[in-house]
């Protein structure tokens, strides 16, 4: 199916839906075409029966007539925006939740794989490019189509032969029409696409202001942000250009139509074949004909524009959902906690292999620590446990079941994470702490602040847990950052734990804190600390040393010292950097 059409027909879908408020759409449209379609007949009638007959009495009567059918048609027409408006609004609020909850559901490797300001362009500026073009063009389309029926019809009513006369150049219009609209298309989606690259620089630099800051690159970020500002312009002036040229093409066919209209009407008249009324009716006519089209060409920017944003709305939406499972799937009500991975192998999406053949097993409640440089794989066993990603070869179990057969929802729902980046929403610190189990009361966020040592430093903020955070929480520390995470982790009870260098962009005073809170949230629960620190790691019941994607030592810190392997020397240059 063309492209194009697809798309149109993927908003037909939405528009189904508001099939009622649709409906008084068309209805209303249909009685304001048959409103303006009295017109010119009623003109006609006054030249023919009341002027030029010189009958007098009756002109007052059909002039108040014209003037009602006038009065009515702007009523109409009110009606219609006021129709029209709920139904463009509702059937863009659909697209837009639709598109959003399939975001929630797309996996991590489509948004590690995407610019962000792409993604947040085409949740807007496209969205709101659809909601333009169903605002101001649907109902254009729908008086237009109606328009032209009617017309076409009193046309062929009065009188035949000025009807095929007016037919002569829909040809023309048509080839030319056609031509226009496949550049223009092109050009509008070159348009959106790079409107896309530009918001997401836009977000990539306002995100990394401090580091454009620090290394003095204003400039070249400017003059960066100016190329892509001008590629934007370039090909935004071509599509309002190609765009910009229906109109005139379609009113200069208007204007030659309704010369040839009128020279052949002028001959019949002349020669007694049509009357004069019957002549000024039908080029009120043939205006209504043409008139339609000329709407739409001048509409016709707006329906590309809003085309390409519904197209790459509609790429996104049919992106696969991560949920899309082969089979049936097990619910998860709890898990003991043990955890093995049986010869292990992952690939990313370019073929690189990130792990390969990896083998260990965690009993429940033991804590498995990994290290190793950086690149080696460590973050990407802990991903799989998850099913971030999915695995190439092997198997990863969870009390003896592979994962594969697990509702990927409740099983994340027995997993706690604290990442290296502590990621916290706009919203309260008591919100926050919430999203770890969102049906907790006040009291056990309270609780689960003080076993992760955050209850200290939130008293002392002027609104306490009511304190409202910035952006990604930037209005406190990173240390103080990093205990909201844990204290959401305790909230959230979970039976498999995964610190992801939790403490390596902290002082020494906040590890201790923090240090401190993760002994109460491992305790008990089958844990997974990735640290570069060795001392965060000493106790751990087992540590992995992850080198080139492999297993390439294994053991307990104390086993590992005594091998005098790589864990031996990492721990050495460890030792004798803080000497």
């Amino acid at each position: 199916m063309n492209p194009t059409l697809a798309t149109l027909k993927k908003i037909g879908y939405y528009l189904f839906h508001q099939k009622t408020s649709l409906l008084t759409v068309m209805l209303l449209t249909l009685a304001a075409a048959g409103l303006t379609l009295a017109g010119p007949y009623l003109l006609g009638t006054a030249l023919d029966d009341y002027i030029i007959a010189k009958q007098y009495d009756g002109l007052l009567g059909i002039c108040l007539l014209m003037l009602g059918v006038y009065a009515a048609g702007s009523l109409v027409g009110w009606l219609q925006a006021f129709f029209l408006a709920e139904v463009s609004q509702r059937t863009v609020w659909s697209m837009r939740k639709d598109l959003f909850h399939h975001l929630q559901k797309l996996p991590v490797p489509f948004f590690a794989s995407k610019n962000h300001g792409e993604l947040m362009s085409r949740t807007t500026n496209d969205i709101d490019n659809v909601t333009n073009t169903l605002n101001q063009s649907l109902i254009q389309i729908i008086s237009s189509v109606i328009m032209l029926i009617g017309s076409f019809t009193m046309m062929l009513l009065l009188n035949v032969w000025l009807t095929l006369v007016a037919l002569v150049v829909i040809p023309l219009i048509v080839f030319v029409s056609k031509r226009i609209a496949k550049a223009t298309q092109r050009q509008f989606k070159g348009q959106q696409q790079e409107l896309g690259g530009l918001n997401g620089f836009i977000e990539e630099t306002i995100s990394g202001q401090k580091v454009v800051a620090l290394f003095h690159q204003e400039e070249r970020m400017a003059e960066q942000f100016s190329a892509a500002n001008a590629k934007l312009k370039k090909v935004g002036i071509k599509a309002q250009i190609y765009s910009g040229t229906m109109g005139p093409f379609m009113n200069m066919f208007g204007h030659i139509s309704y010369l040839i209209i009128a020279g052949v009407g002028g001959w019949l008249a002349v020669h007694d074949q049509a009357t004069v009324g019957v002549i000024i009716s039908f080029l009120g006519y043939s205006r209504q004909f043409s008139g339609p089209l000329n709407e739409v060409a001048n509409q016709y920017n707006m329906i590309q524009s809003g085309v390409a944003g519904a197209e790459r709305v509609f790429d996104m939406m049919d992106v696969p959902s991560e949920y899309e499972e082969e089979g049936a799937v097990k619910q998860i009500a709890s898990i003991a906690g043990k955890v093995e991975f049986r010869n292990v192998r992952f690939e990313y999406t370019d073929g690189t292999a990130a792990l390969n053949d990896i083998s260990f097993t965690a009993r429940p409640g033991e804590t498995i620590a990994l290290v190793g440089p950086t690149g080696a794989g460590k973050t990407t066993i802990i991903n799989l446990i998850g099913r971030f990603f999915e695995i190439k070869e092997g198997q990863i179990l969870i009390d003896d079941e592979d994962i594969r057969s697990m509702d990927k929802n409740s099983l994340r729902s027995q997993l706690g994470i604290v990442l290296q980046d502590a990621h916290l929403f706009s919203g309260t610190i008591r919100e926050n702490i919430r999203y770890g189990r969102l049906d907790a009361t006040d009291e056990e966020v309270e609780a689960a602040a003080v076993q992760a040592n955050a209850s200290s430093f939130i008293a002392k903020l002027p609104d306490g847990y009511d304190t409202e955070l910035t952006a990604e929480g930037g209005n406190v520390s990173h240390g103080q950052r990093q205990l909201i995470t844990i204290a959401r982790a305790i909230l959230g009870d979970p039976a498999l734990l995964i610190l992801d260098e939790a403490t390596s962009s902290v002082d020494t005073l906040a590890e201790l804190q923090i240090q401190e809170a993760m002994k109460k949230l491992l305790s008990g629960r089958t844990s997974f600390v990735i640290a570069h620190r060795l001392s965060t790691i000493r106790h751990a019941d087992k540590i992995l040393y992850i080198k080139d994607g492999q297993i390439a030592e294994s053991g307990s810190h104390e086993e590992l010292l005594a091998g005098r392997g790589l864990y031996y020397q990492l721990h050495g240059n460890q030792f004798l950097q803080n000497a």
